[in-house]
């Protein structure tokens, strides 16, 4: 019997585990919020067809492996949040995430209890957790609707600085629920809860300090680095919980803030990003399913109960507007921007991992309405994200919202051929922005009017202080073929494969026969078309021209009748498709071909 529990065990948390990402995955695949997948994934193997109960099939293990996720999620939302970078942030936003903040607080506790019947106590700490619009959710819409920069910007750092709040709210909520509720309640029992918490974020702040002293000293190899901080994480957690249950949370996430603040002076901690990251995508679409597939049919039919759907409906159309038209009074919003970001509020993940957290606790405090919060939440995730992933796009082109240009171009690299280039496009209509670390090597693409960032594309801080909304594309055409490729590899998670190019620096001896179609299809324009070579033939006259294809027809390179090098092709609809290296060219009639060539 213990083999067979053993087995099902194994079974139960390989399932779980593959089925969160390849939700993810079709969700990439498709373009839908991948938490509408990973919902209708696990309500199929759970409460629907009854495949797998993940609490009575992990037991024990099911409430530690969720606190340790929600841990670790915290940490990596806190930890991406660098708050020297606050200083840039229009008023707006500072009135949402401290005004707008208290009053969706206050507005979705009394909703929970007055709509939703819940008690007071407990609708308290789920309003707090109800204020969540974290990043993993926001910023795919934002991609997908392609809005202006400023409510684009303003919806970014609302969800980055909100996410970790959230939480903190609820647990300061349950805290102080559980004092006052006590039998013998006295105002001094606060001191302990309060000593507690500072005690915590000592802990925090120590660990975190601790670890960015010794990143920076090079005491851990690179290879370690990483699983490292990721070990002190749960360290700082299980300590934090061995101070007060609940304030384990509160550890990581001043742990993850004190680590973000040391980034700038300490750079290999920057390192941790993208590993914490991919550890925080595998954890929330695990823990997601998890939660889901252990629901029971009785919990999904007390979403579509009256109660719950007037409590969404009040948060919709209520709550959120309330609190932003009340906290952007007198800032630069316009009407139509405030109309938007009072409608776009998706909560996530991190809203459902720790609701479902909260749900126990409470539970095993004597709380027995408070089973219903994971339903609640439930829906109030699936309708937000549904009805705002699939109308933000529709209402922000019917507000003007919307960024009407075509596909963008990011170009790394401020050199002859690439300016030109880059005005060249400018002139079609395809919006463009050139990066470079030398101020001298921009100044000619400014002079021209052409977008430049100056600074490290690679640093962190370029993530804040370039609008990506409006560029779907990025070539790295410097004259450093490793930097390049790094570029490439950089970006790769952001823009996809497809959509990352990098141009060829030296002659290439290798046919193109040879090379792997995965290679041919990044690498910039054809054999012999260098870094250097294309440089050249800018600066001795060559100049770029548009060639208007009347015919449909797949031609190889070697038979365009042109003197020239050809570029990329502008589509009829507005898309860009570069030639690469790939030998055929597919042209329709009304493609613009980009041309490189010497006028005779």
């Amino acid at each position: 019997m213990i083999v067979i529990h053993q087995d099902f065990a194994l079974i139960s948390i390989v399932i779980v585990i593959s089925l969160g990402i390849f939700s993810q995955w079709l969700a990439w695949r498709i373009q839908w919020p991948s938490i509408v997948i990973m919902s209708v994934a696990g309500l199929l193997i759970g409460p629907m067809f009854g495949l797998i109960n993940p609490q009575e099939a992990l037991g024990s293990l099911y409430s530690p492996i969720i606190s340790l996720a929600v841990a670790l999620i915290l940490f990596e939302g806190s930890n991406s949040l660098d708050v020297r970078e606050l200083k840039g942030i229009s008023k707006s936003v500072y009135r949402i995430v401290t005004i707008g903040t208290f009053i969706a607080w206050i507005g979705g506790s009394l909703a929970a209890h007055f709509i939703a019947g819940l008690s007071l106590e407990i609708s308290f700490i789920i309003g707090g957790l109800f204020v969540v619009t974290g990043p993993t959710v926001i910023i795919p819409l934002l991609r997908q609707a392609k809005l202006t920069s400023r409510i684009a910007s303003v919806l970014k750092w609302e969800g980055i600085i909100v996410d970790p709040i959230g939480p903190l709210l609820a647990l300061f909520a349950y805290e102080i629920i559980k004092i006052t509720s006590a039998e013998s309640f006295s105002y001094s029992d606060f001191i302990p809860f309060f000593v507690d918490s500072i005690i915590a974020v000592i802990v925090g702040f120590v660990i975190g300090i601790i670890m960015s002293f010794l990143v920076g000293k090079g005491v851990f190899p690179e290879y370690l680095k990483s699983p490292i901080i990721f070990c002190f994480v749960l360290i700082c957690f299980t300590i934090g919980e061995a101070i007060m249950h609940e304030t384990g949370m509160l550890a990581v996430t001043v742990m993850g803030l004190t680590l973000a603040r040391t980034k700038k002076h300490v750079h290999s901690i920057s390192s941790i990003g993208h590993f914490m990251e991919n550890i925080s995508v595998m954890l929330t679409s695990t823990v997601f399913i998890l939660l889901t597939a252990s629901l029971s049919q009785e919990t999904i039919l007390e979403i579509f109960t009256w109660p719950i759907l007037s409590f969404v409906l009040a948060m919709l159309f209520l709550v959120r507007p309330l609190s932003i038209w009340i906290s952007t009074i007198g800032t630069e919003l316009s009407v139509q921007e405030k109309t938007l970001v009072g409608w776009i509020a998706p909560r996530g993940i991190v809203a459902l991992t720790v609701s479902g957290y909260f749900a126990e606790l409470l539970i095993d405090d004597g709380y027995q309405h408070a089973s219903i919060l994971t339903s609640l939440t439930l829906a109030l995730v699936f309708i937000t994200v549904c009805a705002h992933g699939f109308s933000i796009g529709p209402i922000a082109k019917k507000l003007g919202l919307a960024n009407t240009e075509s596909t963008g171009i990011i170009i790394v690299g401020a050199s002859s051929f690439s300016i030109a280039f880059a005005e060249h496009l400018k002139q079609l209509g395809t919006p463009v922005l050139i990066a470079d670390t030398s101020n001298s090597r921009l100044h000619q693409a400014r002079r021209i009017g052409i977008a430049t960032y100056h600074g490290e594309i690679l640093s962190e801080q370029s993530e804040f202080e370039i609008d990506m909304t409006p560029y779907d594309m990025i070539l790295s055409m410097t004259g450093d073929v490793a930097y390049n490729a790094l570029v490439c590899q950089s970006y790769i998670p952001e823009f996809g494969y497809q959509n990352i190019f990098a141009l060829p620096v030296g002659s290439h001896k290798t046919k193109n026969s040879e090379l792997p179609s995965s290679l041919k299809a990044n690498l910039l324009f054809g054999e012999g078309e260098t870094f250097t070579e294309l440089n050249k033939k800018v600066n001795i006259g060559y100049s770029l021209q548009t060639i208007e294809i009347e015919n449909k027809k797949t031609v190889l390179k070697e038979e365009l009748p042109l003197n020239g090098t050809p570029l990329c092709m502008k589509k009829k609809n507005g898309n860009l498709v570069f030639v690469t290296f790939k030998e055929k060219i597919l042209l329709d009639e009304g493609d613009q071909l980009v041309v490189l060539m010497l006028e005779e």
